[in-house]
C-alpha cells in the first residue's frame, strides 16, 4: 500500500511541541530520560559488575591503547572499523567533541601506533562512525572513507551535520574530497554505511529527526550517490508513512502503533549486505526496516521487525549472518523498568530473513546484565553494536565489555567467552585479519589475538 507524502503544512499543523534541537546523544535523545553515554559519569554508567577479565574464550589481549591528546583535550573513543592494516576510530562527545577520527597503524597489531586523525574541521561536532571501501569510479579510483558529522548543539553558530568525504588511499595524509549537509535544523548523520556495487559507491545515511524536526521536508533515511565524491547527490528517502500501519499524520517520532502504544521511532543506523544488494534500516519501535537496493535508483519496501506489545523496540543496530539469511537485531534499552513494557535492559533477537516480507524469530540472546534492573537507568547494561565472524556473533556490550556467541544455530545461540577488563565500556567491535579490535569509550583501542595454544 503506498501513501501519499503529506505536504508540509499538513505536517506542521499537528506539532504542538518544542522543535528545539537538544544537545546531540547518541540515543532517543527525544525520550523522557536525557543521559549521556561514557563511563566518566559513574552514577548512570558505573555499574559494579564481575570482576574484569582480559581473556575472551580463546582470545588474548595483546593491545590497549590509549588516543592522543591534542591541545590536553582528552577525547574518548566512539565506533572502530578495519581496513587494509588500519584501525579507525571515531571520537564521541566527551570535552567538546571534535576530536575527528584517528587513524592507527596496525603492521604489528601488538603496538598499534596512532598516525594522523583528520575530519576534525568542523567546528562544535563529533565524529563518531567512519566506514572505509575501495571505490572505483570515473570521478574517483582509491580507498574512500565517510565519517558521521553531528552538531553537539544546532545554536553554534558555525556547526552543521551531515557526513564527510576522504580520500585515505594513503592512510599517513587524509584528503578531504566533499561533505553531505543536512538541514542546519537536524543533528546530523548518526550512523552510516558505505556500500560498493559493481566500484561504484552509495552511503547509507541514518540522520535520526530529520522527519521530526524539519516537517517532513526531509527524512530520517537517505540513500546518497557518492560516485563523485565532491559532489554527493541524495536519490532516495524513506518515508515510513508509506507503510499501512503508519498514519498520513505520523509526526516524524510520535507513532500511534497497532498496540495502542505511542512508540519513538527514529533512523538510528543502517547497513547494507556484502553485495549491496539490500539494506537493513534500524528503526527504533519501528524495527528493522528491509529494503531492496539492487537497483538504488528503484529501492523497494521488502518487510520489517515488530515487537509483542510489552516489548520497548528500541532497534538500535543489525548484522547479517548465514549468507544474509539471518538478521541480528540489537535493541539499546537504558531505561529498563518503564510502565506498559517487561522489566529489562537491551537484548539481541536473530530472525530468518529468507522471506523479507516475513521475517522470523529464532531466538533471543540475553546476557546475565539485561535483568539486573535495580540497577537502574544506565547504558552499562543494554548491548550496543554486533558484528558477525563466520558463525560467531560479536557484541561490544557498554560495562559488559565484549562478548562472543556461537550462533551455528541461530536459534540456540550460545555465549562463549566475555572479554571485559578493568573499568571496561566498549563502543564497537570489528575484525582484523586474525584479530578483534574493541573501541573502549574511555581507554582506547584494544585489540585481542586467538590463542592457538588452547
Amino acid at each position: 500500500m503506498n501513501k501519499k507524502i503529506l505536504v508540509n503544512s499538513t505536517i506542521a499543523g499537528i506539532m504542538t511541541f518544542s522543535l528545539l534541537t537538544p544537545t546531540a546523544f547518541a540515543h532517543d535523545m527525544l525520550g523522557e530520560i536525557g543521559i549521556e553515554k561514557g563511563s566518566q559519569d559513574a552514577d548512570l554508567n558505573d555499574i559494579p559488575v564481575i570482576e574484569g577479565d582480559k581473556s575472551l574464550s580463546n582470545w588474548k589481549e595483546v593491545a590497549a591503547v590509549s588516543l592522543k591528546e591534542y591541545d590536553g583535550i582528552k577525547n574518548s573513543t566512539a565506533d572502530v572499523y578495519a581496513h587494509k592494516g588500519y584501525a579507525y576510530l571515531g571520537t564521541h562527545t566527551a570535552n567538546g567533541g571534535e576530536g575527528g577520527v584517528r587513524i592507527f597503524d596496525m603492521k604489528d597489531p601488538e603496538n598499534p601506533v596512532e598516525i594522523t586523525k583528520f575530519a576534525d574541521d568542523i567546528p562544535g561536532t563529533w565524529q563518531e562512525k567512519v566506514i572505509v571501501k575501495k571505490v572505483n569510479t570515473p570521478e574517483f579510483k582509491g580507498d574512500l572513507a565517510v565519517v558521521s558529522v553531528q552538531q553537539l548543539d544546532s545554536k553554534h553558530p558555525d556547526s552543521k551535520g551531515g557526513f564527510l568525504l576522504y580520500d585515505v588511499s594513503d592512510p599517513h595524509d587524509p584528503e578531504k574530497l566533499g561533505f553531505w549537509e543536512m538541514d542546519k535544523r537536524v543533528p546530523g548523520t548518526h550512523e552510516l554505511y558505505l556500500t560498493v556495487q559493481d566500484g561504484k559507491p552509495f552511503v547509507l545515511s541514518s540522520n535520526p529527526y530529520a522527519d521530526y524536526y524539519t516537517h517532513g521536508e526531509r527524512k530520517d533515511f537517505a540513500l546518497v550517490d557518492v560516485s563523485d565524491p565532491k559532489n554527493p547527490e541524495t536519490i532516495y528517502e524513506f518515508d515510513p508513512r508509506t507503510l499501512p500501519e503508519v498514519s498520513d499524520d505520523f509526526n516524524g517520532y510520535h507513532w500511534d502503533s497497532p498496540d495502542g502504544k505511542t512508540r519513538p521511532v527514529f533512523n538510528h543506523s543502517a547497513m547494507a549486505d556484502t553485495n549491496g544488494d539490500r539494506a537493513l534500516l534500524s528503526f527504533w519501535d519501528l524495527g528493522t526496516i528491509i529494503l531492496d537496493i539492487s537497483d538504488p535508483y528503484n529501492v523497494k519496501y521488502e518487510g520489517r521487525t515488530d515487537y509483542a506489545p510489552d516489548v520497548q523496540g528500541s532497534a538500535h543496530s543489525a548484522a547479517l549472518a548465514k549468507g544474509g539469511n539471518v538478521l541480528i537485531e540489537t535493541r539499546e534499552v537504558y531505561n529498563p523498568v518503564k510502565e506498559g513494557y517487561e522489566e529489562s535492559y537491551g537484548y539481541t533477537r536473530i530472525f530468518d530473513i529468507k522471506d523479507p516480507a516475513n521475517p522470523k524469530e529464532l531466538s533471543t540472546f540475553k546476557t546475565d546484565l539485561v535483568d539486573n534492573v535495580e540497577d537502574g537507568i544506565t547504558f552499562a547494561n543494554t548491548v550496543h553494536d554486533p558484528k558477525v565472524h563466520g558463525n560467531t556473533l560479536y557484541l561490544s556490550h557498554y560495562a559488559g565489555g565484549l562478548i562472543a556467541a556461537d550462533i551455528t544455530d541461530p536459534a540456540n545461540p550460545v555465549q562463549t567467552g566475555q572479554y571485559m577488563p578493568e573499568g571496561a565500556f566498549f563502543w564497537g567491535v570489528d575484525m582484523e585479519r586474525n584479530y578483534i579490535l574493541a573501541s573502549d569509550m574511555d581507554q582506547g583501542l584494544k585489540v585481542l589475538q586467538k590463542n592457538n595454544s588452547k
